[in-house]
């Protein structure tokens, strides 16, 4: 951990200047430039003052979670297709296998389908994009057109298929991720 650049990361994130900081700690502001820039290191006492200064605490500071991670592009999806089945699987979300939710854009060629899905705690849900598509749980089907979409509990087996002559696109949304 590069304590210096974290420490100039809450400060600014703060909007404090070294000078604030410095008098918020009883500090100087050259001991915190100093600091920042790694030149010198800090005792625990000194760092538990320049935290506080900062509105924060040892046990949050050193707690290394990543950055979460909002806004996703074109080049962060992983793309599947599988010509058996006549679909394309595009995860829109990197490794939202960890998360509660996976939602992926299905693409069904006509005649297509996702492969069956078992019973599972969890929930579907789902938004036709383009085209029509049947959504089959257990031994109902409904169909869903563009625009509409669906929502049910995971409790029975359950695809989606498309019987139309166009390819239509889902956006599907899993929870917990089964993808």
């Amino acid at each position: 951990m590069d304590i210096g650049e974290k420490i100039k990361r809450l400060r600014v994130k703060n909007s404090l200047t070294q000078e604030e900081l410095a008098d918020r700690s009883e500090l100087t502001k050259g001991f915190i430039s100093q600091v920042e820039r790694n030149l010198t290191s800090p005792s625990i006492a000194t760092l538990v003052d320049i935290l506080d200064g900062l509105g924060t605490n040892l046990k949050d500071f050193f707690n290394d979670i990543e950055e979460e991670k909002i806004v996703f592009s074109k080049e962060d999806a992983f793309i599947s297709q599988n010509e058996d089945y006549g679909y394309t699987l595009k995860w829109v979300v990197p490794n939202a296998q960890k998360n509660l939710m996976e939602p992926i854009v299905i693409e069904l060629e006509p005649e297509g389908r996702s492969k069956e899905d078992s019973p599972h705690e969890g929930e579907e849900f789902g938004y036709v994009i383009s085209g029509i598509i049947n959504v089959c749980i257990g031994s109902e089907t409904h169909r869903v057109r563009k625009g509409e979409s669906f929502y049910f509990k995971a409790n029975a087996n359950h695809y989606i298929s498309n019987r139309g002559k166009t390819i239509a696109r889902v956006l599907w949304v899993s929870t917990p991720p089964s993808f």
